[in-house]
């Protein structure tokens, strides 16, 4: 079975919410019970990805069991001003934040006489620049390593690799100077082939939370629209949450937090958003499998093929993949029955190079 375990870390100044929000999350674990794990160590936490697709179809085939696909969520220690000089837990931290495959930083948004700003004042951006300064300045000095070991080699024995492996390193390093992070620059194949080696971490995506106040988790606050803007700027998304909420939410009966969340006007609990966003932007998304056993969300990687993702539910169901039986979500829902679905012909056999799609309900033909 290849587990689909990609994590988001999250990050943060000291006394930003950042430890509230991964509590809320933890929290969430022990609530998803049918699940055989909650937290892995104390700062890894495994969370339910929500999905009312799957509330649908096990109303739909009443199965045994219901089993939720998850995500994995990160706590990185409060990084501080220096880390990439080896201050606070300093090298740690960035080699913790360096296994993770996307970042969720955490940004006080929110004035309280009561939590002491390391800095002394409420300061969004300063605060981000801090992070994304100390998060460069160790990527750079990964490259500059690299340059050192490599350049002359490929100065003399014009090795092709050795050359295209440098001028890909000056690049990034002109960029990294005008602390301009690696994911706003773009990469030939070839290219995105050698960076995966280093492991960089300003080209992991981003996602920025604002941590604000109960009363400005609607409209926002003038903090807010400043992490709004500088995002723009990074192509990045803002997700408004107030994390002492979400911590006395997380402690709620399902039915009590929707309530909760209608009284407020609230569609979706800032957790739901982030754990969505976090999901897309890893470029993740959902497959199905049903029956009157079981209904599964399995989590794949866009753009992989069928015989690939058989091989998420099992090694041999890839190896002896013969075709995937599969219907859409959505044809299922406007048919009403899996019966209907086949009569209107909306039922297809797909081979080898067939690339999944989210919301594809699948049953694998294998021998193995």
């Amino acid at each position: 079975m290849i587990y689909m375990s990609l994590t988001a870390g999250i990050v943060g100044l000291p006394n930003v919410g950042k430890s509230t929000l991964f509590n809320a999350i933890t929290k969430m674990n022990i609530l998803a019970a049918n699940y055989p794990f909650a937290t892995i160590d104390p700062n890894v936490g495994i969370v339910t990805v929500p999905d009312s697709r799957v509330d649908v179809l096990s109303g739909m085939y009443n199965p045994k069991r219901t089993i939720p696909t998850t995500f994995e969520f990160t706590d990185i220690a409060g990084l501080v001003k220096g880390a990439s000089n080896g201050e606070g837990l300093g090298n740690k931290f960035l080699s913790h934040i360096r296994e993770v495959d996307a970042v969720v930083e955490v940004v006080r948004c929110f004035e309280d006489n009561n939590i002491i700003h390391v800095d002394g004042n409420i300061d969004p951006i300063r605060d981000i620049e801090i992070i994304n300064v100390e998060l460069i300045m160790s990527d750079l000095e990964i490259i500059d390593n690299r340059i050192n070991k490599i350049g002359k080699k490929a100065m003399t024995s014009k090795n092709k690799d050795d050359i295209k492996e440098i001028e890909l390193l000056n690049k990034i390093k002109e960029a990294l100077e005008k602390n301009i992070p690696i994911r706003k620059l773009s990469f030939s194949n070839d290219e995105k082939l050698i960076l995966k080696s280093f492991n960089l971490i300003t080209a992991k995506p981003i996602l920025y939370v604002a941590n604000v106040n109960d009363v400005d988790v609607i409209n926002g606050n003038d903090y807010v629209e400043l992490v709004k803007n500088y995002a723009k700027e990074d192509d990045s998304d803002v997700i408004v949450i107030c994390a002492k909420m979400e911590s006395e939410l997380a402690d709620m009966e399902d039915d009590e937090k929707k309530l909760f969340l209608e009284e407020l006007g609230i569609k979706e609990s800032g957790l739901d958003q982030v754990i969505n966003k976090a999901y897309s932007i890893l470029g993740l998304a959902t497959y199905f499998t049903v029956g009157s056993d079981e209904v599964r969300a399995w989590t794949f990687k866009k753009g992989m093929k069928a015989p690939q993702c058989a091989g998420i539910i099992h090694t041999d169901f890839e190896k002896g993949f013969i075709r995937a039986e599969v219907m859409s979500y959505e044809d299922l829902i406007e048919a009403g029955s899996e019966l209907k679905v086949r009569e209107n012909g909306k039922m297809r056999l797909e081979g080898k190079d067939y690339v999944m799609r989210d919301g594809d309900i699948c049953h694998f033909r294998f021998n193995v």
